[in-house]
């Protein structure tokens, strides 16, 4: 009857019998808005929902929902519903609500579009993520020095590359050096450049890094790997922007914007007389630290889809998503390898997947290293790890991820003493999605008291 009400006043209609059938469509082609009942068996609203918010973030979700569930329906407000309407509904109230939803869902995807990819091309839009594209906004024009500091695998090239497309030395050269690639004996040579005859083998004469980005910029990764012997030859460069070739009988000047990026700690080396102090200090004018991922985990949907979105095409797959489960997982994960340990999930996933998957499940999370507390190999042996053995690798991963995830969930029901609506808010679900999984996993009987 809906669709039909809707159908009359313009608006293309897809309807779906239930939650499951609204996920198969959902995964085959796009919709501006989402219109679901509260209570359906199997997958229903909230757990819709969920699946919305985890993989369309920028899809609205409008719930219809009787009186007596109403309370659940401003959870679902909570948990990122644009809105619900109580049966029996009014026509004109609910075109009214659809309005705005479709303009909310509008602007919502044009702002996750600039914030996840922007001028920038980096993905995230947490508050940390905007105080870093701040900073570059601030910065990018101007000629100082700026040391970006880091874990590895957290994007420390896209800021310095950020840096460089958004200043006015954009049209120049950007030349990259990875300081722990170069052999000590060379470093002098591959920065500065020689002379022909200057040593043995060197045949031409070879401008160096700095002589290529003259003009441009000059990013320096992994400087803390750079020797103490070439630690005062770059302090010099960055003085008065001059050098002299390996073998040179002439000083040459260069205009150089000099970014440097590193995973140590430049205070510890400084300490331990690993790193000049005074070139800490030209360095570092103007610091850029990124967090890792596991301070930002509200960014790994948007990081996800973005990876799928790139792997598609090249793996020859067409996965959509990933389900909500596979973020909880994916959340509750510490990754060590940080951003360029999701990709990697993300790619060895998608080719392991089986032939028509479309949405990732916790089980497809292929390689997925385990979270750092209680959940080592011998752990999970003492809970019967040994049945894992025997199983083919689609079956050992999806196997070994519930026991990760059991195991999660044991800790966050102890930890909140066995208070369900805690339990849920602490893992990032909600309390029915939280419920299915305690019965699913048979943590009902394990935990007395489940809490309201």
């Amino acid at each position: 009857m809906l669709a039909a009400q809707l159908k009359r006043v313009g608006y293309g209609v897809t309807a779906a019998a239930d939650g499951a059938e609204a996920l198969s469509l959902l995964s085959e082609r796009p919709f501006d808005l989402v219109i679901s009942d509260l209570q359906m068996p199997g997958v229903d609203g909230m757990a819709l929902l969920e699946h919305c918010r985890a993989n369309l973030p920028a899809l609205p979700v409008i719930l219809i929902t009787a009186h007596g569930t109403v309370d659940t329906a401003v959870e679902a407000i909570k948990l990122g519903a644009h809105d619900y309407i109580t049966k029996p509904f009014d026509q004109h109230e609910l075109r009214d609500i659809i309005t705005k939803a479709l303009r909310t869902g509008e602007a919502r995807s044009s702002q996750i579009h600039a914030d996840a990819a922007g001028r920038f091309a980096i993905i995230g839009r947490t508050a940390a993520m905007r105080r870093i594209y701040t900073r570059i906004e601030k910065v990018a024009d101007k000629p100082t020095t700026v040391l970006i500091t880091g874990e590895s695998g957290t994007g420390k090239e896209l800021v310095a590359q950020a840096l460089h497309d958004n200043s006015s030395r954009q049209e120049r050269p950007f030349i990259q050096v990875n300081c722990g690639a170069i052999p000590e004996n060379l470093f002098e040579s591959e920065l500065f450049g020689h002379e022909k005859g200057s040593f043995t083998g060197a045949a031409t004469s070879k401008p160096g890094r700095f002589e290529l980005a003259n003009g441009g910029t000059l990013f320096l990764d992994e400087i803390g790997e750079l020797p103490l012997s070439m630690q005062v030859k770059l302090l010099r460069v960055i003085q008065d922007g001059t050098f002299d070739r390996v073998g040179g009988i002439r000083s040459r000047t260069v205009d150089v914007r000099l970014v440097a990026a590193t995973n140590r700690d430049l205070k510890v080396e400084v300490k331990e007389g690993r790193f000049r102090e005074d070139l800490f200090y030209r360095l570092s004018v103007i610091p850029i630290e990124l967090p890792p991922l596991r301070d930002r985990i509200d960014d790994i949907p948007l990081l996800v889809e973005h990876f799928i979105s790139g792997f598609n095409p090249r793996l020859g797959t067409a996965i959509e998503g990933v389900t909500a489960e596979a973020v909880s997982v994916m959340k509750a994960y510490g990754w060590p390898g940080n951003i360029r340990e999701l990709e990697n999930l993300m790619e060895r996933s998608m080719l392991l997947s089986e032939p028509g998957e479309r949405l990732l499940g916790p089980g497809d999370l292929s390689g997925l290293g385990e979270p750092q507390e209680d959940a080592s190999e011998d752990a999970l042996a003492s809970e019967g790890g040994s049945a894992l053995q025997g199983l083919g690798l689609k079956e050992y991963v999806r196997a070994h991820t519930e026991r990760l995830e059991r195991a999660h969930i044991q800790r966050a029901l102890s930890d909140s003493s066995g208070n369900v609506t805690h339990a849920a808010r602490a893992l990032g679900i909600s309390r029915k999605s939280l419920q299915i999984k305690m019965r699913m996993y048979r943590l009902r009987d394990d935990e007395p008291n489940s809490g309201p």
